[in-house]
């Protein structure tokens, strides 16, 4: 390569909207969006989270190292207990807003349900 050429990168940057579906996909798990609503609340130990996530203790421990791995959650030992948290409160106000869109969304077809039932009036006629 010529001393005054420029250099090229060696990693194609990737843009953002591909880390904002990964960081989605991350989301993306029943199990995984429960962990993160109590967390939202404060700190847990696993043995807190275990009861009211309600799977077996193997596949939290999977789900709470894809949030770690992600970097969507953080841990840290205290005696023999794991403690989880999040790293960004944002994350708790994010699933507040997504309960918001639900909200409005599942209001909106309740009543486009509610619009496409028969009125109550006289049985038709014979």
């Amino acid at each position: 390569m010529a001393a005054d050429s420029p250099r090229q990168p060696s990693v194609t940057a990737v843009p953002l909207y591909q880390h904002k579906a990964e960081f989605f996909k991350t989301l993306g798990h029943p199990v995984r969006i429960r962990v993160l609503e109590l967390l939202s609340e404060r700190e847990h130990a696993v043995a807190e989270l275990l009861p009211e996530v309600g799977v077996e203790a193997a596949h939290l421990s999977q789900q709470l190292a894809i949030l770690r791995r992600t970097g969507v959650v953080t841990s840290r030992r205290e005696g023999t207990s794991v403690l989880y948290r999040l790293t960004s409160p944002e994350i708790g106000e994010l699933l507040t807003v997504a309960r918001s869109i639900l909200t409005a969304m599942l209001t909106d077809r309740a009543g486009l349900l509610e619009d496409l039932r028969p009125e109550k009036g006289p049985p038709p006629r014979d």
